[in-house]
């Protein structure tokens, strides 16, 4: 079984430009999600620092989404806010659900 990863996708989005941000974050997740997507946020840290985390059924899955610019989402929604964006890819390698 391929090993799941978790894509991030960061970077400093300017004050101005934050409410912008989240909407089209908010806009884009409310449509057709790609294959293999299993879960994605978006985070807001210290001095403006926003990062997209996306989990993902397995590398080949992110792959293919990253081999199309047009479904290449969170790197191009940093960049039309004016953000180049850094990107990182980490393997999931141990994790847990607190059962509810």
């Amino acid at each position: 079984m391929s090993e799941q990863v978790l894509s991030e996708v960061s970077g400093r989005i300017a004050e101005e430009r934050e409410a912008g941000f989240v909407t089209a974050y908010r806009t884009l997740i409310s449509g057709e999600l790609p294959e293999g997507l299993l879960r994605t946020e978006l985070l807001r840290g210290p001095d403006r620092h926003w990062r997209v985390q996306s989990l993902w059924r397995d590398l080949a899955a992110l792959e293919a989404v990253r081999a199309d610019p047009k479904m290449a989402a969170a790197p191009r929604l940093f960049r039309e806010a004016g953000s180049e964006p850094d990107l990182v890819v980490f393997a999931l390698m141990a994790s847990v659900v607190h059962p509810d």
